[in-house]
């Protein structure tokens, strides 16, 4: 009894470790892009982020040295309107270390004409300037500059989908040409199309506004988006999901068969949204685990 209790000590002690062993940064070192200058009335209620106009990366580290690590970037959801950093975040950026997968949680700004001159494209901005810092920093961190992809959920599935369609149009300083192409996608229970009647409109009206033209619809459905040059995808959704209509990972997953891109997809038949890491749906990590060591990712 005494051993096991020893164990699970070792074990908790470890857990604690690696979830405050953490660096936060400044996403930009200087002046953020598209931004307006504005007082920062960001705000936490039950680990739910608002009004984000201040964007950062928290950085967490497997605890092994090894060089050559996969790295993820962690998009949490809400609706464009917050960002459910725990669930959706931090607690996946501590899973994703205990197999040694290096990962890093953007807390990406959230649409706003208040603090954004064009706020349809600032968590784009930012996501593509995760990527870019993280590749940048590749080396210092034991990272495969040819391994690093971007996780999303919900809302920031779509953020991650956007990243994984649009990076040839580079919205970020880029002095470097470094490539802000994620090398996988892991989407969870995405918003995928801004098309009407398959679309979350929370994350719609958040993004696009009221009324967007067909042309930025369009250009934000990103299974319309989809090219032979799109990263492999892994998808994961519930067929009752009564928010995000499993729609929109069906119609992706198409699209990305239809251009010869490698993808993966999981769909339970119960489920609703917004289960990361529920014990009755949790298995959705292993079966990602095992697509990402398909693809030879991790």
């Amino acid at each position: 009894m005494k051993y096991s209790l020893l164990l699970t000590f070792i074990y908790l002690s470890g857990f604690i470790a690696t979830a405050f062993a953490q660096e936060k940064i400044n996403l930009y070192f200087g002046e953020i892009p598209n931004s307006v200058k504005a007082e920062n009335k960001e705000y936490v209620e039950n680990s739910v982020i608002f009004a984000v106009s201040q964007p950062e990366l928290s950085i967490y580290l497997p605890k092994d040295k090894n060089d050559g690590k996969t790295a993820v970037i962690i998009c949490p959801g809400g609706g464009y309107g917050a960002l459910c950093i725990s669930n959706e975040g931090i607690e996946i950026a501590q899973k994703l270390n205990m197999l040694g997968i290096a990962a890093f949680v953007l807390k990406y700004r959230l649409p706003d004409k208040r603090t954004c001159i064009a706020p349809s494209i600032a968590p784009l901005q930012d996501a593509q300037r995760a990527i870019q810092l993280v590749r940048e920093n590749a080396v210092k961190w034991g990272i495969d500059p040819l391994k690093i992809g971007i996780m999303g959920f919900s809302a920031g599935g779509h953020l991650a989908s956007t990243a994984g369609t649009h990076f040839n149009k580079v919205l970020i300083p880029d002095p470097g040409s470094t490539s802000v192409r994620p090398d996988f996608m892991i989407l969870v229970y995405p918003v995928i199309s801004m098309q009407e009647g398959l679309t979350h409109a929370g994350s719609s009206d958040n993004l696009l506004g009221r009324t967007p033209s067909k042309e930025q619809l369009d250009l934000f459905s990103n299974e319309k988006q989809v090219t032979a040059k799109t990263p492999p995808a892994f998808l994961i959704h519930a067929g009752d999901d009564d928010a995000v209509l499993v729609e929109n990972s069906l119609r992706f997953y198409d699209a990305l068969k239809a251009h010869g891109v490698l993808a993966g997809m999981h769909i339970f038949s119960k489920g609703k949204h917004g289960f990361p890491l529920e014990p009755a749906k949790s298995a959705w990590f292993d079966y990602c685990v095992e697509w990402m060591k398909e693809q030879k990712i991790n």
